[in-house]
């Protein structure tokens, strides 16, 4: 199928079309987009070792009173470590495999996220993005399994959905999913039993002599409030990217990949100064395209999808209150015929 052809259909959810490829997509965009700079992203790294350092610098001398800036700051600095462990976990940040280990672990490792084991489970991510059911980083939870999954997880379900908890998602999901090797096919356990035991050690070390020289308290204001900062960033990012009230998750039968990474992944803007830190990972939808695709590259690929397939991407959105409120309003249980319903109206209809 052409990218004239294309263009002149209407966005839509036109899923089942076995002619759209992903592969179609790929080929448009410029070879640019995929080269590798190695002065670029060792910049990134550099950008975000200052700005943690600054933050956690600005901790120590802030007075309380300016401790919820410094927090928000360093917290968010954090993530861009995160971004740059992102790049290394899909071999984006350098052509040496065990550069991309390194660095990945390294920056990661602050953060207590096992580096291999979230490297292997967001690569599925990719593979299934919005496919119901198999997606493992974000799908909605449908009538169906709330139905059965008895009062407890009901009301955890609840009380996560509709009462603003997104933010403590990718803490709920990385200790469900990330430290436990069994859930890992045999060939990946050792790799992933590495990446335990480095945050493992690292939190060994670190965490007693934190506490040590800065009492519990320093503990709290130098790392764990930071951290929540981090989560919060990565939780909404997670939430925003993959969660409108006309985003479908489909069963495979139904599902293509192509569709799902354009029209399934939301482009969201946010503040300059956050995308800045966070390496412009909220140009989301290129990376879906090709995770071959390095951070700094995003903005260059989404001008070139934009113009070649803009008919069958989401409408872009810009992040504020407002949004995570309609989403956190109407996003709760999803039905069978492709859509959310909230939880006030799914007890009125009972």
């Amino acid at each position: 199928m052409t990218t004239s052809t294309i263009n002149s259909q209407k966005s839509g959810y036109d899923f089942g079309n076995s002619d759209f490829k992903l592969k179609d997509i790929i080929k448009s965009l410029p070879k640019e987009c995929f080269e590798q700079d190695r002065r670029k992203a060792w910049t990134k790294v550099v950008l975000s070792v200052l700005m943690v350092g600054l933050g956690y610098f600005s901790l120590a001398i802030a007075p309380w009173f300016l401790l919820p800036l410094a927090w928000i700051f360093t917290g968010t600095a954090l993530t861009g470590f995160f971004v740059i462990g992102h790049d290394c976990a899909h071999r984006s940040f350098a052509k040496r495999r065990w550069v991309n280990d390194l660095v990945g672990h390294l920056m990661m490792m602050p953060l207590i996220y096992p580096f291999h084991s979230w490297r292997i489970q967001h690569n599925y991510h990719h593979s299934h993005t919005n496919k119901l059911d198999e997606d493992n980083a974000w799908h909605p939870i449908t009538i169906e399994l709330f139905e059965s999954c008895g009062k407890i997880p009901q009301w955890g379900f609840e009380l996560f959905l509709r009462y603003k908890l997104w933010w403590i998602g990718s803490i709920v999901h990385c200790g469900i999913l990330h430290f436990d090797w069994s859930k890992f096919q045999k060939k990946d356990q050792s790799s992933v039993k590495f990446s335990v035991a480095v945050v493992v050690l690292f939190a060994a070390i670190a965490f007693p002599i934190l506490i040590a020289t800065t009492g519990i308290w320093g503990f709290v204001k130098f790392w764990l409030l930071p951290w929540l900062v981090y989560h919060f960033w990565m939780s909404t990012f997670t939430l925003v990217h993959h969660t409108a009230p006309d985003v479908p998750f489909l069963a495979e039968s139904k599902w293509n990949q192509a569709i799902a990474q354009l029209y399934g992944t939301v482009h969201c803007d946010y503040p300059r100064w956050v995308e800045i830190f966070c390496h412009d990972i909220n140009v989301h939808v290129p990376h879906h395209i090709s995770t071959a695709i390095p951070s700094y590259n995003l903005r260059m690929a989404y001008s070139s999808i934009k113009e070649n397939w803009g008919a069958y991407l989401h409408d872009e959105c810009r992040f504020s209150w407002s949004l995570i409120k309609r989403i956190t309003d109407q996003c709760h249980l999803y039905t069978t015929d492709s859509r959310y319903q909230s939880f006030k109206d799914y007890y009125a209809g009972r």
